[in-house]
């Protein structure tokens, strides 16, 4: 250990923050970390061997020619310096518990590893000049391991490898600094002093005893070994400058180090001028980014937000988008690099880039066009339905033979429930595709579809976009729902979005506003479904091939309960049918007298409230099994909800069975005329329509007309009854007549109840009552003219469900009765008429 005297010795130093216990032997020395007390003006003196006398100078120490060796990674020990070393490995403990506790020499030579990586280096694995040091002092640190402060005395250089273990020895040799005054040592020295006091004012936050060390060195080699100590310089290079033992090429050395640390400073200088002058106090954050940008660039480091360029730039390229669209991808990365990740813009563009990686521009499922295999699949699934299973199976035909034709748009129109939604499902599954269902109901922003643009905040593809990005596909079976029920307001119209969606000849480059990149819808299998089509826009129903799925009929309905709902209530309410057995009379009850709905879902509801009832009944342990036939119904479903009032309500004259259609299905619409005083008006309620109003009065006019009649009707019927009628009495003369239709509190609209109302009217003027199991339905015009009506599928399921007997039809409608089946008209009765009067013979008694 080095003598000091006395009133130069000060504080020990402070090393519990300098040590990372994590990475032994491997400390980074901060200038911040100096203590200007070991820092010696002049290289100490060294006594190669003892003296006979007990002489000894304060400043010398006795370096012996054989030292203990201390390998270290990622520092270089210089003379004149204290530095901080933590101890880890066995062969260096070994060393530091060689050593005298308190022995005023406990030298050894500190050698620094060529590779840090080296966890047990050998003798090549070390240079072979280093610093012979003296321990100041010895710590033990709480996790056990050892660390020293050591002060560095003076150059050495191995000659000869004594030993490895238990810890490494060598023969060695100091090397004495080679300095001979002159001008030109002189001017270095003093260039070096200004670089290293310009390096000192560049830096903020280096303290002021630096400064003070700094004007305190004379020797220039001293100067050289301080400051290649403290800057900021790779390893390899601070070893190139302790091997340097030429004073004046150390200096010549140093200041090359030293203008490229003031060049680096000074770029961080003006970074911090320009960024400052650009930002305030909130974008502190933003301010560091750029600096720290700036300084990983000039070093040539890369940061997080490169290697997210490399790995979306690796997205575009697998996506195997087309040309054009990869062009626009690359251009929009080109522009993210350059922006910063603070911006608000880098993660409007950042995700824009991710929606173009990610949409599936070349990924199709391969089609199952097997058509025995799908025509069981549908058939499974779907009971009846004929007609669109066939539309169906020939669409998988004309795409066996035809893969790159064009899929049609297809439109499933029916009531609710009769099964178009999970149709869609079925032809999903049959031709292995995947499935997309959006629901349009209620979509009144033309932006859903379509999307918005990047301009605004919190942008996003349209929906069309976005469900095909999660299915994975470019070819799913995309099933647009309610598309009857699409409202438009100041946003858009919706409607017209889908006019290039739905169609073939354009959605082949349908463009949403946020990609602004086409997108190749023609290969998606689009399916509408609607309840009533009377609501879409003729251009959008123009481009669809609209296939009607009608109510089903008592019969159909007791099929679909037996092979589709009942096992399916009977698994979600955990029984068997060992445990619950429904009659068929049963669900023949439940179907006639608590559901009227054209479709099955009321009827599933019914079902499902009886498992439930006996599965409580078997989880309280109350029953095993129950078998539900019609007399216990009324215990679990309670009273018969709907009862036939026909009989009751056609028994006068003025009241008629009529037929209507609605969206729900087909409906008995019962028509009620009566006389009251007045002059021959017309009084209409149970909220009409304008165009249901209209048919009245033009019924009321036909009726009057009768009477005015160029050509006497032929005896015999009914006509002449009302010509004579009108002519002799004229009730029109004293009274009104007053016109409702029950069920006052639903609207009703539509042309085609103006035959029951004149038949209404006729009835009531000639005093006949209308049979009770005729039902009519028919627009008529001012000519007494039946004209054609339609939902004649819908119509007449509900008058068979009704009881008719018998149905009045317009003439023109007898071809819709070509695709019904024959449990729809079996044990009815049709009659096509085209003209008014000529149907009363048939209604009237």
């Amino acid at each position: 250990m080095a003598k000091k005297k006395t009133e130069n010795k000060k504080k020990p130093i402070d090393i519990t923050n300098q040590f990372d216990t994590h990475n032994l032997d491997n400390i980074q020395i901060d200038v911040n970390a100096i203590d200007v007390s070991g820092v010696s003006n002049k290289a100490p003196t060294r006594k190669s061997e003892k003296k006979q006398n007990n002489d000894s100078d304060d400043d010398s120490i006795h370096i012996p020619t054989e030292i203990g060796i201390l390998a270290l990674r990622n520092i270089v020990v210089f003379p004149g310096t204290v530095n901080p070393l933590a101890i880890g490995r066995a062969q260096s403990q070994n060393l530091i518990d060689n050593l005298p506790e308190s022995s005023p020499d406990r030298i050894i030579g500190v050698l620094t590893q060529k590779d840090p990586d080296v966890d047990n280096p050998g003798f090549k694995d070390l240079f072979t000049t280093g610093t012979i040091v003296t321990v100041l002092k010895k710590l033990r640190l709480p996790d056990g391991h050892k660390s020293l402060v050591v002060h560095g005395l003076v150059r050495f250089r191995v000659t000869q490898w004594i030993a490895y273990e238990p810890f490494l020895r060598a023969k060695i040799e100091v090397i004495e600094s080679k300095a001979s005054s002159s001008k030109a040592l002189a001017a270095l020295t003093a260039s070096v002093r200004t670089m290293a006091q310009k390096m000192i004012d560049l830096s903020p936050n280096i303290p002021d005893e630096v400064q003070v060390i700094l004007h305190n060195i004379d020797e220039p080699g001293a100067l050289a070994d301080f400051l290649a100590a403290n800057i900021n310089i790779p390893m390899s290079k601070k070893q190139e400058i302790l091997e340097c033992i030429d004073v004046e090429k150390r200096l010549q050395k140093l200041s090359l180090d030293l203008a490229s640390q003031i060049e680096l400073l000074q770029l961080s200088a003006d970074i911090q001028n320009k960024v400052h002058n650009s930002i305030d106090k909130s974008q502190r954050e933003y301010y560091l980014q750029e600096q720290l940008k700036a300084i990983q660039t000039e070093l040539g480091l890369t940061d997080q937000k490169s290697e997210d360029i490399k790995e979306m730039r690796k997205r575009l390229i697998k996506a195997n988008m087309p040309e054009k669209v990869f062009e626009e991808a690359v251009r929009e990365l080109d522009r993210l690099s350059r922006i910063s990740s603070m911006s608000p813009e880098y993660s409007v563009s950042r995700n824009y880039i991710e929606w173009l990686a990610d949409m599936p521009w070349d990924i199709s499922t391969s089609d199952k066009l097997n058509l025995i295999s799908a025509k069981r699949i549908l058939n499974a699934d779907h009971y009846d339905l004929e007609k669109v299973k066939k539309r169906i199976i020939e669409y998988l035909a004309v795409k066996k033979l035809n893969p790159k034709g064009r899929s049609p748009i297809l439109c499933f129109a029916g009531p609710p429930g009769v099964g178009k939604t999970s149709l869609g499902k079925s032809i999903a599954r049959s031709m292995g595709r995947n499935f997309i269902r959006m629901s349009l109901g209620g979509m009144r922003d033309e932006a859903e579809l379509r999307g918005h643009r990047r301009t605004y905040i919190g942008a996003l593809p349209g929906r069309i976009i976005q469900e095909i990005r999660k299915c994975g596909s470019n070819n799913p079976v995309f099933m647009l729902d309610e598309i009857d029920k699409i409202g438009q307001d100041f946003r858009g119209d919706p409607a017209s979005a889908l006019l290039e969606i739905l169609d073939p000849e354009q959605n082949f480059s349908f463009t949403d506003h946020y990609l602004e990149q086409p997108f190749d819808l023609s290969k998606i299998m689009f399916i509408a479904t609607a309840n009533y089509m009377g609501t879409v826009p003729p251009a959008l129903r123009d481009r669809m091939e609209v296939l009607e799925l009608p109510g089903y009929t008592a019969i159909d309905k007791m099929h679909i309960a037996k092979k589709y709902l009942v096992p399916r209530q009977l698994k979600e309410n955990g029984l068997s049918d060992k445990i619950m057995t429904i009659k068929d009379n049963a669900l023949e009850t439940i179907i006639e007298s608590y559901t009227r709905e054209a479709g099955v879902r009321e009827l599933e509801r019914k079902i499902a409230a009886v498992c439930r009832a006996i599965a409580a009944k078997v989880a309280s342990n109350k029953c095993k099994s129950a078998t539900i036939n019609p007399k216990n119904l009324d215990d679990i479903l309670g009273p018969a909800m709907y009862e036939s009032e026909l009989a009751l309500r056609t028994s006068t004259p003025g009241v008629v069975t009529g037929l209507a259609y609605t969206p729900v299905g087909g409906e008995i619409l019962f028509i009620e005329s009566t006389f009251i005083p007045g002059k021959g008006n017309v009084i209409l309620t149970g909220q009409l329509g304008d165009v249901m109003k209209e048919s009245a009065s033009t019924a009321l006019s036909v009726l009057k007309s009768m009477a005015l009649a160029e050509k006497k009707p032929r005896k015999g019927t009914i006509a002449l009854e009302l010509y004579n009628i009108l002519n002799q009495d004229n009730p029109f003369a004293k009274y009104d007549i007053h016109i409702h239709v029950p069920a006052g509190a639903v609207p009703k609209d539509g042309p085609s109840a103006g035959l029951a109302m004149f038949s209404a009217m006729s009835s009531l003027v000639t005093g006949r009552a209308a049979r009770t199991e005729v039902a009519m339905t028919g627009e008529i015009t001012l000519r007494g003219i039946v004209l054609p009506i339609g939902g004649v599928k819908e119509k007449l399921l509900a008058a068979k469900q009704a009881g008719i007997k018998t149905v009045i039809l317009p003439k023109r409608n007898e071809k819709d009765l070509v695709d019904l089946s024959k449990d729809v008209t079996k044990g009815m009765k049709f009659v096509f008429v085209q003209d008014g009067t000529k149907a009363l013979e048939t209604i009237l008694e």
